[in-house]
């Protein structure tokens, strides 16, 4: 039971699934970073989703891809925080390799939809 628009959107369907993934990885972080890398990468993987949702949304095409925008940015820095949590052995090299091919791939995804926004 589809009613808005965005959720008809693979993208958004795909950083949805993207952000449970990221919210797992993050609960194997140290206490110490509850408040800190934790919280962190949890909100910029939630706002990929929540961006891309916000701009499909009675918004004109120069909004929805200003919002798309913001979907990549916070995208970005979910990949930050997987080399921070890499090199601090939060998350082992596979684990982050799948992460960071599954954002790789949705970057790509988010680049060819807000292309095709006329």
């Amino acid at each position: 039971m589809n009613k808005f628009k965005f959720e008809k959107l693979i993208i958004w369907q795909k950083a949805m699934d993207f952000g449970e993934d990221i919210d797992e990885i993050a609960n194997n972080f140290p206490d110490k970073e509850k408040y800190n890398l934790s919280s962190q990468i949890r909100r910029a993987a939630d706002s990929i989703a929540l961006n891309i949702s916000e701009g499909s949304i009675g918004q004109s095409n120069p909004e929805q891809k200003k919002f798309i925008g913001y979907s990549i940015r916070s995208l970005a820095e979910v990949i930050t925080c997987l080399y921070k949590a890499k090199r601090r052995k939060y998350i082992s090299e596979d684990n982050f390799n799948k992460f960071y091919d599954d954002a790789y791939t949705l970057m790509n995804m988010m680049h060819a939809f807000r292309k095709n926004i006329n």
